[in-house]
């Protein structure tokens, strides 16, 4: 093993509750994925905290299958795999980031009773909380890093959505409002505590809601944990992963997601103890730096976005509250997700604390 191969992403075995029978499943893809071989290996990618992610390998061949978490079935939006697969296949030829999708099973002929769909695996370093052992991240690598990041999201902006053929994704004017109806009914289908800031948020970020500020394809979940890097250049983005909330919308409410996950060094340390990925490391732009840089790149007018900053902020803790929620429920026993309760608070304190 070469000590780039040891800092590349690696699955797991599956987590008790979580593993998928790997006769069922050749089963049914056989016929779907010309000259799959058995017997098929079956791992888990453990990091994610939404749908469910495994490695497949056939032989020297290697897939990623993608699922819903268990106890989804309250929670539509998110864990739609066909729709997630569609997005993956309209973007090929127009998005050179995007995995290779193979095929997509409905929940009907699934052997696990849910939808699931299979791409080819991007091989690459996926920066989560800690790095990679092995791998040194100075200064520099991550300002590079951190600017190929905030470019790449102003190229993902850009992606021509009618020639990708997803162009009727878009619903027409009113899409921040919508989303606004969106995400309180989310809330309220996976509230278990009373949030009195919560509340107060609701109610600002709807009577606030702005126009929309243009109508591009948007990721919506765009983070380090999302994007898969070049071992030999880290500050290389090879793929972007997790697509499953990927929409046509303003495209401001996407680059307010990716600053809601931002942590920088100097915030509180509430805050850093809850940080989705490296973004405090050295060198890393800060979160006025990224939003100056999208802005220099894209040519966009940004001046709406405080109140995406809450809004934002707001989306993060429902999030996090449907995944608490699953574990409240007994959806899942992963008992990272045991202290997700007061994650949510803390987000609603930043949402209220944003400004609209």
């Amino acid at each position: 093993m070469t000590v780039s191969d040891a800092i590349l992403d690696a699955p797991r075995p599956p987590r008790p509750g979580e593993m998928l029978d790997a006769e069922a499943l050749f089963a049914c893809l056989k016929d779907r994925i010309p000259g799959l071989a058995a017997p098929l290996g079956i791992e888990q990618f453990p990091s994610g905290h939404s749908n469910l992610t495994y490695a497949v390998t056939s032989g020297e061949r290697e897939y990623v299958l993608r699922r819903p978490p268990f106890g989804a079935e309250h929670i539509k939006a998110g864990h739609d795999m066909q729709r997630e697969f569609r997005v993956l296949s309209g973007l090929r030829g127009v998005y050179a980031r995007a995995p290779r999708p193979v095929c997509y099973v409905p929940a009907e002929a699934s052997p696990f009773g849910a939808s699931f769909y299979v791409m080819e695996r991007a091989r690459g370093v996926i920066l989560r909380a800690s790095p990679p052992q092995g791998l040194t991240l100075d200064a520099e690598t991550m300002r590079r890093l951190s600017t190929s990041f905030i470019d790449n999201l102003a190229e993902l902006h850009a992606v021509d959505v009618r020639a990708a053929g997803l162009d009727d994704l878009y619903r027409g004017a009113g899409y921040v409002r919508r989303q606004v109806a969106g995400w309180v009914k989310r809330y309220r289908a996976a509230q278990t505590d009373d949030l009195p800031a919560m509340e107060s948020v609701i109610a600002r970020v709807t009577a606030q809601a702005p126009e929309d500020s243009a109508a591009t394809l948007i990721h919506n979940d765009y983070k380090y944990d999302n994007i898969v890097l070049d071992p030999a250049d880290i500050a290389c983005i090879r793929a972007v992963l997790d697509w499953e909330m990927a929409t046509v919308g303003d495209p401001l409410t996407d680059v307010a997601t990716a600053l809601a996950y931002w942590v920088e060094r100097d915030d509180p340390p509430e805050i850093r103890a809850a940080s989705f990925g490296l973004t405090a490391l050295p060198g890393n732009l800060t979160r006025a730096e990224l939003l100056a840089r999208y802005v220099e790149v894209s040519g966009r007018d940004a001046r709406a976005m405080r109140w995406h900053q809450a809004f934002a902020h707001f989306k993060v803790a429902v999030i996090v509250q449907q995944i608490y929620f699953r574990y409240v429920k007994g959806f899942t026993r992963d008992e990272r997700f045991a202290r997700f309760g007061d994650l949510a608070r803390l987000f609603a304190e930043l949402a209220r604390e944003s400004g609209g």
